[in-house]
């Protein structure tokens, strides 16, 4: 049997791949990293189908005990500070998380199974400041990044690149732009909103919704097509490369704001709020996925409109 290890596992991509794993690989062993402060929900549905390992990425003597164990063919890092409004906060943590967790991951990898590919989840956060005449953003735009979090992002995706010239070690690294859909971490925007609307469907908040900057243009995938990019990459990519994995079509967050009302027969009012604006945001994201595309044939396949409906009545199930 070959063996899957998905860092991260418990949160929202992660518990989207090991169930898309489940049902569209049955040759394949899905293993995944949890901490004991991990919630599991996401995961509840498939604890039996899959074979989980505690472990603290920012240690290594964990992170080298879990992959001697284990020795993985495909290792999906995905576990990460993944917050943007966090890594403000908490921009050593951030650092610390998602660089130092990788190294860990690396290093233990040559030692036990460097042999095997690894996907690391990069971000469109690190083209940052991108100009107008730069969108659709290709791999090759120049890397801006305009958050910590962005920051932290170019160096696992550089650390990424340095590991296989410097090792040999199968790295793939993919740049993935806003991905939705059920499951989405509250904090983020389209799954904010989401909740909002529910909580006043059912009567839980009077009928204000609370925004932030509206303006910022975004390129929405559904979680679900992602994850089925991340098995393409680790089938079909080539180590060393790095390949966006988008829907190249732009929405504004109020774009994306009137589509999720739409889907809602309440009657609400918006509401800017001072707290929900960043020190500084990126304007537009808008991917080009064409290099992915030839080397794998992947594309997006589900309707934005779906996305939204099926986060819309996660939210609606779960207040």
């Amino acid at each position: 049997m070959t063996k899957a290890l998905i860092t991260g596992i418990t949160g929202f991509a992660g518990s989207h791949l090991a169930e898309w794993l489940l049902n569209n690989k049955k040759d394949v062993e899905v293993y995944g990293t949890y901490r004991l402060r991990s919630r599991m929900e996401h995961i509840q549905h498939i604890l039996n189908d899959i074979h989980l390992v505690e472990c603290e990425l920012k240690d290594p003597h964990s992170v080298n005990e879990m992959m001697k164990t284990i020795k993985p063919d495909f290792i999906f890092h995905l576990a990460a500070q993944s917050f943007v409004p966090t890594s403000w906060n908490s921009p050593a943590e951030t650092i610390l998380v998602n660089q130092i967790g990788q190294v860990n991951l690396f290093e233990a990898a040559l030692k036990y199974c460097p042999d095997c590919t690894i996907q690391i989840a990069c971000s469109s956060e690190e083209y940052g400041q991108v100009y107008p005449d730069e969108v659709p953003i290709k791999e090759d735009n120049p890397l801006r990044p305009l958050s910590p979090y962005a920051v932290s992002k170019v160096g696992q995706d550089y650390l990424g690149y340095q590991y296989n010239q410097s090792y040999g070690l199968k790295v793939i690294r993919t740049r993935t732009f806003n991905h939705t859909g059920p499951r989405r971490g509250e904090a983020f925007v389209t799954s904010n909103f989401a909740k909002q609307i529910a909580e006043i469907e059912k009567g839980i908040k009077p009928p204000v919704l609370y925004v932030g900057n509206l303006q910022a243009k975004r390129d929405f995938t559904d979680v679900r097509d992602v994850v089925r990019g991340y098995w393409l990459a680790v089938e079909k990519g080539v180590p060393g490369e790095v390949y966006n994995i988008a829907s190249g079509v732009t929405y504004t967050i109020e774009d994306m704001l009137n589509k999720l009302l739409g889907l809602s027969s309440a009657k609400i009012e918006i509401q800017q709020d001072p707290s929900r604006m960043r020190p500084s945001d990126v304007e537009i994201l808008l991917g080009n996925y064409d290099k992915f595309h030839q080397q794998t044939g992947w594309k997006p396949e589900i309707p934005f409109k779906q996305t939204l409906q099926d986060l819309l009545e996660y939210w609606r199930s779960r207040v």
